[in-house]
């Protein structure tokens, strides 16, 4: 059995985790991203630094002190639109831990995009499904779930929140800062401005939201 990767070993989750995903900026409106554990501690934030394409062509993802966990980069030029991921803050020369790439250009309603973990052959992971309608599943090579992200719904009035809030959900032995950064490349390469109101909203029943697969990361 294949390990899964892992970018920071003290994100690794022992338990499934339910981190919920807040979209937001301090300084342009829906830039940016904040996440909390299930007792309301931030664990991960990010955000970019101007309106322009090119600042978002290089994303951090960092610790709740600034710590640099994930540097994101896009690669030039690719008509898949092809991220690669470095370990904590990227320095020229550094080698990249794994690439994202969206699989076809055709057909963007329900996306399929592909992970290749480099100098690991046989790590490999699938994410299938619409990320401007918060409904992604994660998948390893030999087909388990290894992520999933969800829109969130209010446990105490049962109403569906709006997309700019949303679970990540988190399986046992995957790496939880590399599944935030999996969701920062699919809000570059799918995200709702280009096709966000033309598809339905998916069918969601509060009973599905277990409360009880909760559980903070470990830092």
């Amino acid at each position: 059995m294949k390990e899964e990767l892992m970018v920071q070993e003290g994100y690794v989750v022992e338990e499934e985790t339910q981190l919920t995903v807040l979209k937001t900026s301090l300084f342009f409106s829906g830039d940016g991203f904040t996440v909390y554990d299930c007792k309301g501690q931030l664990i991960f934030r990010f955000d970019t630094y101007g309106p322009r394409a090119r600042d978002k062509d290089e994303l951090v993802l960092m610790d709740p002190h600034g710590r640099s966990l994930l540097t994101l980069r896009r690669k030039k030029p690719s008509l898949h639109q092809r991220w690669e991921g470095f370990k904590g803050e990227r320095s020229d020369g550094d080698k990249p831990l794994f690439s994202v790439k969206r699989s076809s250009i055709i057909g963007r309603s329900r996306t399929t995009v592909a992970v290749e973990v480099y100098d690991n052959p046989g790590v490999e992971y699938l994410i299938e499904g619409s990320f401007p309608q918060r409904c992604c599943k994660v998948f390893n090579a030999t087909k388990n779930l290894v992520a999933e992200i969800r829109r969130k719904v209010d446990p105490t009035t049962c109403v569906m929140l709006g997309k700019e809030v949303f679970w990540l959900y988190v399986k046992p032995g995957f790496d939880a800062s590399f599944a935030m950064g999996l969701v920062l490349v699919l809000d570059q390469i799918n995200g709702e401005n280009d096709f966000d109101d033309r598809f339905s909203e998916p069918a969601v029943h509060p009973a599905t939201e277990d409360p009880d697969l909760v559980s903070p990361v470990p830092v």
